[in-house]
């Protein structure tokens, strides 16, 4: 039960730091029973770290723990789901290889056991009804490697809510949802929240964590800022809170700048095994070409298509003038296309390697002494540019990329394809998980790329994003192009909705 002041749980003088980097700095929080409450702050600021600390998946360096009045201190996150506490991670939190219904009862197969055997049919349909309960139509028994991200993200959930847990933990999970599964996901919390349990939120969506929390914690430099409830609830107030300083004015492009006439990249008629059927589409030079659409609309596949990522059954994808065919990734490499996706973790970065052998991995031919061998002065200056340039938080060049938070893990993604100066750019979700602050000057480079004849293709679920960035917008529904908007003709959400449904 909850102590005497209604707490569920209670953070005392925690610090964490990771080498010489401070994440925590003698943080003291309090989650009270019955409330959604928010944690928000830039990259980095440290809503991830203590959150996981609570959830069993990483020690705190010092401080401790209360939960339900007593002391704190699980050992893995396996005795903090046996207890009450279960987290949604950001990133990737399923297995591939195995099936779903293995992903759900990972660590408690016990559960299934007659004897030594585990009873794989009597897993799955415990599995299935689970899913069937939640409204998540997801076959129980199929691989988890078959599944796209919001698909695994809604596994997630399942294996979350089976525990029916007292404290339940959100982080950064909507930006991997389509409005659907953001929806389920809000109910689902709402109704935990009703019920007597609490739920720690965390997200950059301001507007959401409006709609959804009862209060919210801000965090800056592993630093608790300051507290504000649901009658205080101020967007700006809340910018200032987490960046220092007073936010204003216009994330977007407020310009009507046109785009050239030349056609940088093209995609002829092309098919793909799944969403895409005789797809077409031009990307003209110093344009920045929005695609959007419902999450299963096919939009993410067209990215992978274009890369040479996806295989084409029919048609074929050009690109520069000369219209080399490209047919697959390293085609596109070497004609000056890049590529980061939505499913950052697995097809964007090493997370093995460090931010240096990840930004360095596209400069080879810029950072040549001679023949095959790289001149080590200048890999590191280039790298250390990158760094500089996108503020990326990290001990060194040498940190470890599975360290960072997850925005930081996006500067990366950023630093190798603009460190190595690619033409052509298709961009999926590209602002995913990223603060105020950086999404600002990322969209401002954006900007800075398009006035220096580079071309976009800007694939966002962000409807706000498209029409602030787009010079062109291609709504898509069911692998096709339904509708095309215009910069110039000022369109609005309601009239994209309109097509995407």
């Amino acid at each position: 039960m909850a102590s005497k002041d209604g707490a569920v749980l209670k953070v005392k003088d925690m610090c964490k730091n990771f080498g010489v980097t401070v994440a925590l700095d003698h943080v003291n929080f309090e989650l009270k029973a019955g409330e959604v409450r928010g944690l928000i702050g830039e990259n980095g600021s440290g809503k991830s770290t203590v959150s996981s600390i609570a959830a069993g998946m990483q020690k705190a360096t010092s401080g401790e723990m209360f939960y339900l009045g007593k002391p704190w201190a699980p050992s893995s996150a396996l005795e903090a789901q046996q207890n009450g506490i279960c987290m949604i991670v950001q990133e990737a939190g399923t297995i591939p290889g195995i099936p779903v219904a293995d992903n759900i009862f990972l660590g408690h197969e016990k559960l299934f056991c007659k004897g030594p055997f585990v009873n794989h049919a009597k897993m799955v349909k415990a599995a299935q009804e689970l899913l069937d309960d939640l409204g998540i139509e997801i076959d129980a028994s199929v691989r988890t490697e078959r599944l796209d991200l919001q698909q695994c993200k809604l596994v997630e959930i399942a294996k979350a809510m089976y525990w029916k847990p007292k404290i339940l933990v959100v982080d950064e999970t909507t930006t991997a949802l389509s409005q659907v599964g953001r929806t389920l996901l809000y109910k689902l919390m709402r109704k935990m929240a009703d019920e007597g349990g609490s739920v720690m939120f965390i997200s950059h969506d301001l507007d959401e964590m409006m709609e959804h929390c009862d209060a919210v914690t801000v965090l800056r430099d592993g630093n608790i800022i300051g507290s504000l409830n649901k009658d205080e609830f101020d967007g700006n107030k809340m910018k200032e809170m987490m960046v220092g300083r007073e936010v204003s004015g216009n994330y977007y492009r407020n310009d009507q700048d046109p785009c050239g006439e030349e056609v940088t990249l093209k995609a002829h008629c092309i098919t793909t095994r799944k969403d895409l059927l005789c797809f077409d589409l031009e990307l003209h030079k110093g344009e920045i070409l929005g695609i959007g659409g419902l999450s299963e609309c096919g939009m993410h596949t067209v990215g992978k298509a274009l890369f040479g990522y996806e295989k084409i059954l029919d048609g074929k994808v050009t690109v520069g003038q000369k219209n080399v065919v490209v047919k697959d990734p390293e085609t596109a490499i070497a004609n000056g296309m890049a590529y980061t996706s939505k499913d950052r973790d697995h097809e964007s970065v090493g997370l093995a390697g460090s931010i240096r052998d990840n930004i360095s991995s596209t400069g080879y031919k810029i950072n040549r002494l001679f023949g095959p061998i790289i001149s080590f002065r200048k890999e590191k200056k280039f790298v250390q540019d990158q760094i500089n340039g996108l503020e990326l938080k990290c001990a060194s060049q040498y940190h470890g990329v599975n360290t960072l938070s997850g925005g930081n893990k996006q500067k990366v993604v950023f630093g190798k394809w603009i460190g190595a100066d690619a033409d052509v750019l298709i961009l999926d979700c590209p602002t995913r998980g990223i603060d105020i602050g950086v999404k600002a000057s990322m969209y401002q480079l954006f900007y800075k790329m398009k006035q220096e004849g580079r071309s976009i293709v800007l694939i966002s679920e962000e409807l706000p994003e498209l029409i602030g960035m787009s010079d062109r917008i291609l709504i898509m529904k069911d692998g096709q192009v339904v509708h095309e908007a215009l910069r110039k003709d000022n369109p609005t959400e309601h009239d994209l909705i309109n097509y995407m449904i």
